[in-house]
């Protein structure tokens, strides 16, 4: 391709003379899959395609490159820069070694210098893995580890849970254990990027979202609800049938108890790694619907018989 002429590499990416390395990066991927020979199999025009955006690429990505491109334009390859017609004008690709396309592309960004050549392939949202080996340095271990982003339901963070990931075009088993929370972090080795013609391979990092629940909510260590109940049973008291995560339980209402009030449940909580952390149930006040006649009047008679002013100490500290 040496002999084509001059060649506009930011229009071949299809990005503005001003966009810097991650925009570059983001223009070849795009273009390298759609041009790529596996999905246009003999298809001579994709080839060549795929062949120019990859010289853009390998030119732009390289600061020293695009700094005497930007310079001497169709000329930069000869401005005295070491090791000049090694570069773009000598490019090509054996596509036959490469096992599939993800291998392709994180070694050509390898190859390129290129920071941060993640993978394609895996659990949603792709894996954010390591980088190449820049010019000049010795090959000291890669970061090969990825990343990806989990959701678990609510009770698979109470109770645990065994879930299937694909994992680069594998199928891979994962524990999750009981009382994870959002932010947590499982480790599975050597199920992370792969080093293309090395074998080695990183490990995968899964960060838990917990989705949330209709009627519990995790507060830090403490599992809260709140729990519905009559304004007679907050006068009069007595016991009332519940649900924990555990199933059915009967909790006491001291007589008199106030609005707001929370009902704390030792060791029906979320699990901890010490054990079970304390259940807290917020009592609210369920206001029927429709009132029947007979509620009413049983209502008129309490106004009649109250005998004390709610707001007597209210209106008094509110004074100004």
């Amino acid at each position: 391709m040496a002999g084509s002429g001059y060649r506009d590499y930011f229009k071949v990416l299809g990005v503005e003379r001003s966009a810097d390395a991650d925009a570059i990066k983001r223009a070849f991927r795009k273009l390298a899959r759609q041009y790529h020979p596996d999905v246009n199999p003999g298809d001579a025009n994709a080839e060549a395609k795929f062949k120019e955006v990859s010289e853009a690429y390998e030119v732009l990505s390289d600061p020293d490159k695009r700094r005497r491109y930007e310079q001497f334009g169709q000329y930069w390859n000869q401005a005295g820069a070491p090791g000049a017609g090694a570069g773009a004008g000598g490019f090509d690709v054996d596509f036959g070694r490469y096992g599939n396309f993800d291998d392709f592309i994180n070694d050509l960004l390898g190859r390129f210098g290129g920071p941060g050549n993640a993978g394609f392939g895996g659990a949603p949202g792709g894996f954010a893995g390591g980088g190449g080996f820049p010019r000049g340095a010795s090959r000291t271990p890669l970061n090969l580890d990825a990343e990806a982003s989990v959701k678990v339901t609510f009770a698979e963070a109470f109770r645990g849970a065994e879930r299937t990931l694909s994992v680069n075009d594998e199928r891979v088993q994962v524990r999750i254990p009981a009382g994870v929370k959002t932010g947590s972090r499982l480790r599975l080795k050597g199920k992370g990027n792969l080093q293309p013609g090395t074998g080695r391979r990183g490990d995968l990092y899964l960060n838990l979202e917990v989705q949330a629940h209709p009627v519990w909510r995790l507060d830090g260590d403490q599992l809260r609800a709140d729990l519905p109940v009559s304004i007679d049973e907050l006068a009069l008291g007595g016991l009332v049938k519940v649900m924990t995560p555990d199933g059915e339980a009967e909790v006491s209402i001291p007589v008199g108890t106030s609005p707001g009030r929370s009902l704390r449940l030792k060791g029906k909580g979320w699990p901890l790694k010490a054990g079970r952390g304390d259940l807290l149930l917020n009592l609210s006040v369920q206001w029927p619907s429709q009132w029947s006649d007979q509620q009413r009047n049983l209502l008129e008679q309490l106004r009649e018989a109250r005998t004390d002013d709610p707001r007597s100490d209210w209106l008094q500290s509110a004074r100004l």
